[in-house]
């Protein structure tokens, strides 16, 4: 259809073709918008999905989840059903026994009238006898006590193989923080290089300084570029670790870790750490458990040792006795084997438990004494970076960058206070690390966290 403008001179088209002509800009734009949008509410959809947990919530998960820990409870569950086993009584014992059938006699009848009968039982010996075995000087007992020992030893082994997962757990929890903080300082490096890039540039442009500076300005950027990619992969490979610890299939995108990375001034006096180092460690309350049981199992095999006899009872027929009962006592006779072998075998087991106590003592000591070496170290370079360094090298950094850009500094001035200042955060926030390891090692070698 056809209609003519305003002025009359050139009609204008409003046909199928010039209608979609008109929509498809429109379309475009709004398929753009909608996409954008879409795309927007995916990110943030996904930034909502991560969350971040704390370490106890960490911890939580992990004495939830893990495998390792699952399994050992369950070895528990076995050692407690092997004390039903050994307090059980010991079962009687029954005997039936029928004798003298003649499948071939013919009884004649009582009358003496007619045919004889088939009767093959009509001789037949019936016996009926029963016996039970009773344990003396407390075998039960003692094997109850042993197996209720042997319980305990694993509970205290379950404890301290508990302590060295939770011990690897934080240290992958610590090394966690340790990335996310690298990657931080990476960034907030190289958004800070970047500035320094616009100014120089400028100055470029206004003939400050030379080209070539210029480009080494530009070249240098690529190592704070691999920094971030660096810290980003460790912090990936981190997270991966720490996910495996706790037999989660979380994507690694929606998975993070919160808490704080820094270090406390805090540390108790050794003597107070080999104390409750002392109380606390489960491998050295383990120890202390398998020497009572040893003394138990001593004690039961001397008790084995012993004589225990068998009182039976028996019923039978024996005609022209139409029915009896006896009864009996089994005492065997305990000349070659007294359980000599048993005897010496646990006596010398209470003397090796003895030695493994002690060196279990000793390995606490040592723990302690080595872990507690480790943080002081750690804490007296931290003191030091809190204190001087770092300061200094933030103050370097700024001095020689002003000066540069005002042309009182050389390039290598300003490359050297730049890559001063990235080796001095780098190395405290390495430190840091290094001190929470070590604060780790500490709570390992007491048995409980002295050190959150």
């Amino acid at each position: 259809m056809l209609e003519e403008n305003s002025s009359g001179s050139q009609p204008l088209a409003f046909g199928p073709s010039r209608c979609w002509s008109i929509r498809r800009p429109l379309l475009s734009v709004v398929y753009r918008l909608s996409l954008s949008l879409l795309l927007a509410s995916c990110a943030e959809r996904g930034a909502l999905a991560q969350r971040a947990f704390t370490w106890q919530e960490i911890h939580d998960k992990f004495e939830a989840a893990n495998p390792t820990l699952q399994a050992a409870r369950i070895g528990i569950d076995e050692s407690r059903a092997s004390e039903i086993t050994a307090y059980l009584k010991p079962n009687p014992d029954i005997t039936a026994n029928i004798d003298q059938i003649n499948p071939f006699s013919k009884q004649p009848p009582p009358n003496g009238n007619g045919g004889s009968s088939y009767n093959p039982l009509g001789y037949a010996l019936p016996f009926v006898s029963g016996s039970y075995l009773h344990e003396r000087q407390n075998k039960r007992e003692l094997r109850r006590d042993s197996a209720q020992q042997a319980t305990g030893v694993a509970l205290s082994d379950l404890a301290d193989q508990e302590r060295n997962l939770i011990f690897i757990l934080r240290n992958a929890f610590v090394r966690t923080l340790h990335a996310k903080a690298v990657l931080q300082l990476a960034q907030e490096n190289l958004a800070y290089y970047d500035r320094l890039l616009v100014v120089n540039r400028n100055r470029r442009q206004a003939g400050d300084i030379a080209q070539v500076d210029l480009d080494r300005l530009e070249l240098q950027r690529v190592q704070y570029e691999s920094d971030q990619q660096t810290a980003a992969v460790d912090l990936r490979t981190a997270k991966i670790q720490l996910l495996a610890l706790l037999n989660d299939r979380t994507p690694v995108d929606q998975f993070d870790v919160t808490g704080p990375f820094e270090s406390s001034d805090q540390l108790q006096p050794l003597e107070d750490l080999h104390r409750i180092a002392l109380d606390t460690r489960p491998d050295l309350k383990a120890a202390m458990q398998a020497v009572e049981k040893a003394k138990t199992d001593h004690r039961l095999a001397i008790a084995n040792g012993s004589v225990d006899p068998i009182f039976g009872v028996d019923v039978a027929r024996n005609p022209p006795i139409p029915a009896y009962f006896g009864v009996s006592v089994t005492i065997p006779l305990r000349i070659h084997d007294r359980n000599q072998g048993e005897k010496a075998r646990t006596e010398l087991d209470i003397a090796r438990n003895e030695k493994l106590q002690t060196a279990a003592e000793t390995q606490v000591f040592s723990d302690v004494d080595s872990a507690y070496a480790a943080v002081s170290s750690n804490l007296a370079l931290l003191k030091t970076y809190k204190s001087q360094y770092l300061k200094l090298a933030a103050s370097v950094r700024d001095t020689i960058s002003f000066s540069y850009q005002n042309g009182a500094a050389s390039l290598l001035e300003f490359l050297n206070a730049q890559n001063d200042y990235r080796s001095t955060e780098l190395n405290y926030l390495n430190l840091v690390g290094s001190y929470m390891t070590a604060a780790s090692q500490l709570n390992l070698a007491t048995g409980r966290e002295v050190i959150p």
